[in-house]
């Protein structure tokens, strides 16, 4: 395990693959769909929806009870790949208000992993709009820092220096005759819409009118991918059928 310093200087070296200015503030798209902000060492995720498998089963619907295992060990890659000092989730990142009751032993024990030694925020979303109990970390509605400001759901007009989710975007390409349809970061420079992290949560494209309609002229998608993000603009990408 590198020491804290030895950490930041590793994180401050991948940072350079894939930065990205938002409203002046550099930030970095990393290729798993989070959002790491250097000079505040934050990191940024949204829409885990965990425990989702577990309320559609209750529903009736049959979905293998392994979402939010597999969302949790995703996050804690990306967690050790930039040792952030803060860790931000912005909103729905349980699918429904009994989620946190649903969570088994070895969740839990992620969870409190993942807070260890760091500043955990949960923001709040429509699908967990109050503190989920016995999760710890800090609660909030939105959260400004500097020139950015972290909510859930986009509010309305163009408000720059806005960090939301909850759209889950997503982007349909056609690449050497095959259709591909991928997570993307929605953004035009002045606010950025970010993908969804959960295993089960699915995606809205993002030439649908609820996602162009936050950007008041052209904007683009950061298509993740492997190691990298591709950035293509929004006119590129294809409508769903």
């Amino acid at each position: 395990m590198p020491t804290t310093t030895a950490a930041a200087s590793l994180a401050d070296e991948r940072a350079l693959e894939g930065e990205f200015a938002l409203a002046g503030a550099r930030v970095v798209l990393d290729p798993a769909g989070a959002l790491w902000w250097p000079s505040e060492r934050a990191l940024i995720v949204a829409d885990l929806h965990l425990e989702k498998g577990s309320a559609f089963a209750a529903r009736g619907v049959p979905l293998p009870p392994y979402d939010t295992r597999a969302t949790l060990a995703l996050l804690e890659r990306i967690v050790a790949r930039w040792m952030p000092r803060t860790l931000i989730a912005l909103g729905d990142s349980f699918h429904d208000r009994g989620g946190a009751g649903r969570l088994g032993t070895a969740e839990r024990e992620s969870l409190a992993g993942l807070a260890r030694g760091r500043d955990m925020v949960w923001i709040a979303g429509n699908h967990d709009p109050e503190p989920m109990p016995g999760i710890g970390g800090l609660h909030a509605g939105e959260l400004s820092i500097g020139p950015l400001t972290l909510r859930h759901e986009p509010a309305a007009g163009s408000p720059e220096g806005e960090i939301a989710g909850h759209f889950h975007p997503v982007a349909r390409l056609v690449l050497r005759g095959r259709s591909l349809r991928r997570r993307c970061f929605a953004t035009d420079g002045a606010r950025l819409v970010m993908p969804a992290l959960g295993a089960y949560a699915g995606g809205l494209n993002i030439r649908d009118a609820a996602l162009a309609g936050l950007f008041a002229g052209n904007y683009e998608a950061h298509v993740v991918g492997a190691a990298r993000t591709y950035r293509i603009a929004h006119h590129v990408c294809l409508p769903d059928r």
